[in-house]
């Protein structure tokens, strides 16, 4: 099985990417993971440049999504909702059809203090999946809060393993 990583942050020490990192160094056997770092380079998305040919990053960024078996999603929440940059990658997936019954969850690690506590972004999720398609996994969408605290010194989670090795296990049985 092979599992593309998203990051919907592109801050460097971003609890997102740690999470998907985590996630990356902990898969069992037979299990292949991928996180993708096109984030900050995508253009804006723009409906005339959705054709061939796509611009390098975007056919990048489809080519890999189309390649897994599963997409799993890591994102913060910015003022309510999914942050622009994120929003702007969903939309280059939204005009092809390599996200159509792909398993696909989500990780939301807003942290509790947020003022919605994330579910802002975790709704928004399930919309625009929802129009492209997606095979959502319940099971892997969760909302795992967390601070910068919970990050160690070598970039990985301290202390959430069984919570994202459930994540992927689910991914695994769709």
């Amino acid at each position: 099985m092979r599992i593309v990583l998203i990051s919907g942050s592109t801050r460097s020490g971003s609890t997102n990417t740690a999470t998907l990192r985590t996630v990356a160094a902990s898969v069992p056997d037979g299990v292949v993971t991928e996180l993708y770092d096109g984030l900050a380079d995508l253009p804006a998305f723009n409906p005339d440049d959705d054709q061939e040919p796509l611009p390098a990053t975007v056919a990048a960024l489809r080519n890999s999504v189309a390649a897994a078996d599963a997409v799993l999603f890591c994102t913060p929440e910015y003022a309510g909702t999914l942050p622009g940059s994120f929003k702007n990658l969903l939309d280059w997936l939204v005009g092809s059809i390599v996200m159509s019954d792909k398993p696909t969850g989500w990780i939301n690690v807003a942290s509790v203090a947020a003022p919605n506590g994330g579910s802002g972004a975790h709704d928004a999720m399930r919309t625009v999946l929802g129009y492209i398609q997606a095979k959502i996994v319940d099971d892997a969408c969760i909302r795992m809060p967390l601070s910068r605290n919970d990050v160690g010194a070598d970039g990985l989670l301290v202390g959430y393993s069984d919570q994202l090795e459930a994540v992927v296990a689910a991914l695994g049985r769709a």
